[in-house]
This record gives structure tokens, C-alpha cells and sequence, in this order.
């Protein structure tokens, strides 16, 4: 099968980031030819390899926050991308941040920089499909992202931003996001963030 019928039916198909699997599939090709097609023409430019296993059509790449689900599986985005894409906090981010429950990874892929942090297995929750740009990510409710950053900050691995405007933060949402975290100090921190008290 020549690439351009490979690409239109993968275009027909909705597909924008591209794994051999995926490409065996659509193409009813096997698993060596489709390794074969990837490689041979990630090596022209028409793929662009964002990492093992992982490409995306040069001409129509996906958007960053579709890689930042793909690029590192299972995960959600979270923290200070999420805040800010929520207005929680006034600042644009700049790296994708994402909460994962594999081991916390620091990647780079099409000139971007995409955090994981890694959350226990039971508060790896929280988070729903949101249409972002014609495509589904899967991005934290408002509360969950809170949590997940003052979690962190209360474990001493990330700085919370001191700006949060937290207005519109359902505390019922909250409380029921920290209980998955089974951490008295989270809750403590939680209720001086409701109290206005940034200590």
C-alpha cells in the first residue's frame, strides 16, 4: 500500500497522533508492514516521531493537549495547566502538566515541555473528557485540579501559585476530591485556602 492511500484513510478515520497499532488496524496491514510504512515515512518528514511508538501527521499535527493524553498513558492534565485553563489562577502556563499513576516524567515533544506527576492509584480520578479545539481530552474538574496542586505543595514537591482566585471552587467538590488523598494535612491546607489564608 502506497502512503497516500494509507493517509487518507487514516485522515477518514480521525486519526491525527499515530501508533504501528493503530496504523495495522486502519490499513488491515500486519504488524511488520505497519512498523515498516512508520518508520519509512517518519524518515521522509511526513511523520513526525514524538516518541517510541508514538507519530503525528507533519502537516496536521494534533493540538498539544491530545500528545499531553498520549504521550505518557494514563493521564489527565492537571495542576498549573488546568488552573489556569479554569481561571483559577491569572497567569498562561507554558509547560502542559499532567497527573499520571505511573512514575513521574518529564517529556519533549513538538518544541513543548509536558510534566506527569504521579497521584496514588485511588485519587487517579477527577478528571472528564472536555472538547478542546475539535478534539477530547481529558482534562481535571476545576476542584480536582486544585487539590492535586495543593496535595503536591503540601508534600513539598510543588510551589502553589499565591494568586488562586477560588470564587467560583465548589467546596463539597473539594473535600470529596481530598478524601481520595487520605492526608489530614491536605484538608488542613484546604481550609485556609477557603479561609483566605495562604500560610
Amino acid at each position: 500500500m502506497n502512503w497516500i492511500e494509507a493517509e487518507r484513510r487514516l485522515r477518514r478515520a480521525g486519526f491525527r497522533l499515530i501508533a504501528p497499532l493503530e496504523l495495522q488496524r486502519v490499513l488491515g496491514v500486519s504488524a511488520v508492514a505497519a512498523r515498516f510504512l512508520v518508520h519509512r515515512y517518519a524518515k521522509r518528514g511526513v511523520l513526525v516521531k514524538l516518541r517510541n511508538g508514538l507519530y503525528s501527521l507533519a502537516d496536521h499535527p494534533p493540538s498539544e493537549l491530545a500528545v499531553a493524553n498520549r504521550l505518557y498513558e494514563p493521564s489527565y492534565l492537571s495542576f498549573e495547566w488546568a488552573l489556569s485553563y479554569y481561571h483559577l489562577i491569572p497567569e498562561t502556563t507554558y509547560v502542559i502538566t499532567s497527573a499520571t499513576s505511573r512514575p513521574t516524567r518529564v517529556l519533549t515533544a513538538l518544541d513543548k515541555t509536558f510534566e506527569y506527576h504521579r497521584v496514588k492509584a485511588s485519587a487517579f480520578t477527577g478528571y472528564e473528557p472536555v472538547k478542546v479545539g475539535g478534539e477530547t481530552v481529558l482534562i481535571a474538574t476545576p476542584e480536582k485540579a486544585l487539590v492535586d496542586s495543593v496535595y503536591f505543595s503540601d508534600l513539598r514537591r510543588r510551589l502553589l501559585n499565591d494568586r488562586l482566585d477560588l470564587r467560583a471552587v465548589n467546596w463539597r467538590r473539594v473535600e470529596a476530591c481530598a478524601r481520595l488523598f487520605e492526608r489530614p494535612s491536605l484538608h488542613e491546607r484546604l481550609r485556609r485556602l477557603r479561609m483566605g489564608r495562604r500560610e
